[in-house]
């Protein structure tokens, strides 16, 4: 029961990180960079201390009374993120929407579920897996056959994609406003795509680096709740200080963006919708949250790091695919692109069903 329940929370946090941008296509009148920050406040600043008020009674005594290095580490990592999540848009310009996704989602789940368990080889920290014990036992060569059938996934839903692009010949704008079509540049699309995927999976990094703030957050709980197994909003914590990190890196690209566009008037331009802009923006940068808050209830429940990231990603990309068949963005396609992209999901589902197997094997 406790394996359904991890897969239901990263299933509705999956579904939040596949909607959040949805909010922003109801913003009239504003550059990329105006928008992208006002729900960016909302994300990385306002909703997270927010959560953790809510849940974790004195989380900022907690915060408050750990060591600079693993503040300061969680911090950096929550930097290296943002700047992993800026060169996206980069990887998509010279690789295209579906491949340059692809990779850069594939390697983030492949790096962010796999280097924290190969860490704790070498550094062993009490209830996190190794990679070792992972490669030694049926759960873990399981829960590695789900992140391989993802990948293979990924893989087919990118053909797909190519297979749309070259079908409809049509310019499409990635979530950074850059052009994709005309720009296709193999060798500098794979370097900016790996450095893209490697450091958007330092989200998961920064997670593992800020665990002895979870810890206190959870044995406080259990010392108050004994026998109710583990705390479910014990990442909430962590999140405070990680999404700074973020907060930092967009920040200071999106003051850039608006000096470089003149757009620094779009906050207070009365010939916009401005109520409506700032609801939506918020809305969008409050559903972004939810993917972690979501995430930290999921991981709680199955107790393994790799398998809940590798969910995670699962469902982000899955929700993401699922929205762009409701959307009509397959419109037009032949039948044989529709059933790859269809295929595609089909093999996603297919490995959460494998990882959530593999977990169950873990808790047996």
């Amino acid at each position: 029961m406790q394996v359904l329940f991890g897969i239901i929370f990263h299933f509705i946090g999956g579904f939040a990180s596949g909607s959040f941008y949805i909010p922003y296509k109801k913003v009239k009148g504003w550059n990329w960079e105006s928008y992208w920050i006002a729900g960016g406040v909302f994300s990385w600043l306002i909703v997270p201390p927010l959560a953790a008020y809510l849940t974790i009674p004195g989380f900022a005594d907690i915060i408050s009374g750990t060591g600079g290095s693993v503040l300061g580490i969680t911090y950096l990592f929550g930097v290296l993120w943002g700047i992993g999540g800026l060169t996206y848009g980069l990887g998509v310009r010279y690789l295209g929407v579906s491949l340059g996704s692809s990779i850069i989602l594939g390697l983030c789940m492949v790096f962010g579920a796999l280097i924290p368990a190969i860490y704790y080889d070498f550094n062993p920290v009490a209830g996190k897996d190794t990679f070792s014990a992972m490669i030694s036992s049926s759960w873990g060569i399981t829960i590695i056959a789900g992140l391989l059938i993802c990948v293979l996934g990924i893989i087919v839903s990118g053909k797909a994609g190519m297979m749309k692009e070259k079908e409809l010949k049509s310019v499409s704008t990635d979530p950074h406003g850059t052009q994709t079509s005309t720009e296709y540049k193999f060798a500098l699309g794979m370097f900016v795509a790996i450095v893209s995927g490697v450091l958007s999976a330092c989200f998961n990094f920064g997670l593992e680096a800020g665990q002895s703030m979870a810890v206190i957050a959870n044995d406080a709980w259990k010392g108050l709740h004994p026998g109710e197994g583990e705390f479910l909003y014990r990442n909430n914590v962590v999140y405070v200080v990680l999404l700074w990190g973020g907060l930092t890196t967009n920040f200071i690209w999106c003051m850039i963006l608006n000096a470089r566009n003149k757009s620094f008037g779009d906050y207070t331009n009365k010939q916009t919708p401005l109520l409506r802009n700032y609801i939506f923006s918020a809305l969008a940068g409050t559903t972004w949250f939810l993917q972690f808050f979501f995430y930290g209830m999921g991981e709680s429940r199955l107790g393994n790091g790799p398998s809940s990231w590798i969910l995670h990603m699962a469902f982000i990309i899955l929700v993401a695919n699922m929205w762009g068949l409701v959307l009509k963005e397959w419109k037009g396609v032949s039948k044989k692109t529709s059933s790859t992209i269809i295929f595609g999901i089909v093999i996603i589902v297919v490995s959460v069903l494998v990882v959530g197997y593999g977990n169950k094997l873990h808790q047996a």
